[in-house]
């Protein structure tokens, strides 16, 4: 009996020990991978393309092989504006708690001719509210034709660089680099990157998230 009991204590201690973090609200048992979370529109939500075959996919791939902890959560929405992004991003950061945030907005904000100024503000926002949960943040660089405009155009195109200075945070010059003015790398509307594209965009990505590889691949 006396065995019993000395053999029943290290057990009830555990299970104590258990009840006590769970009545805390946390389990000392789960211990989640660090993530990235990848917040963008069609360019990143594999829209029109076969599952598992866009650039976050690759992005994904690619830690594997390196044999990285990470994790890739794609939070991006087909159509998503930079105001949905905001609408959303407190909710992601609460429920992912990621480490590393790729922010890929603004493209559909210029197709609608939607004020510079409020894409700025929303993307400068976001970005802050990612710096504050602890997030370290790259911007993608984002530009349009001049068919909407020489000015417009311009000023949406300085608007990511002028971010990615104010915000101290890193920027890939230009997402499609590589990519725009090949109608071969694009889907028939003309607008979205097909399945050959979408190596070139990580290899993109890959480059731009350079700063961080120490973190990523350990």
């Amino acid at each position: 009996m006396k065995l019993l009991r000395k053999a029943c204590k290290p057990l009830c201690k555990s299970i104590f020990v258990g009840l006590f973090c769970l009545f805390l609200g946390f389990s000392p048992a789960v211990q989640s991978n660090p993530v990235i979370l990848v917040v963008g529109d069609s360019l990143s939500a594999e829209y029109g393309l076969p599952r598992g075959t866009g650039w976050v996919s690759l992005l994904q791939q690619q830690l594997a092989k390196e044999s990285s902890k990470w994790g890739v959560f794609n939070a991006s929405i087909s159509g998503e504006t930079s105001s949905g992004g905001l609408s959303r991003i407190q909710d992601l950061l609460t429920q992912k708690n990621p480490e590393l945030v790729l922010l890929e907005l603004g493209a559909n904000d210029a197709l609608r001719g939607l004020p510079i100024m409020e894409t700025e503000n929303n993307l400068r926002k976001m970005i802050q509210m990612c710096r504050k949960s602890g997030a370290k943040v790259v911007l993608f660089g984002m530009q349009i034709p001049p068919n909407y405009g020489q000015q417009y155009a311009k000023q949406f195109r300085d608007l990511y660089p002028t971010l990615a200075t104010q915000e101290n945070i890193v920027l890939l010059p230009f997402f499609l680099n590589g990519i725009a003015g090949k109608s071969s790398l694009f889907q028939e509307d003309r607008l979205h990157p097909n399945v050959e594209a979408q190596a070139i965009l990580f290899k993109n990505v890959w480059g731009a998230i350079a700063p961080y590889k120490k973190m990523l691949i350990n």
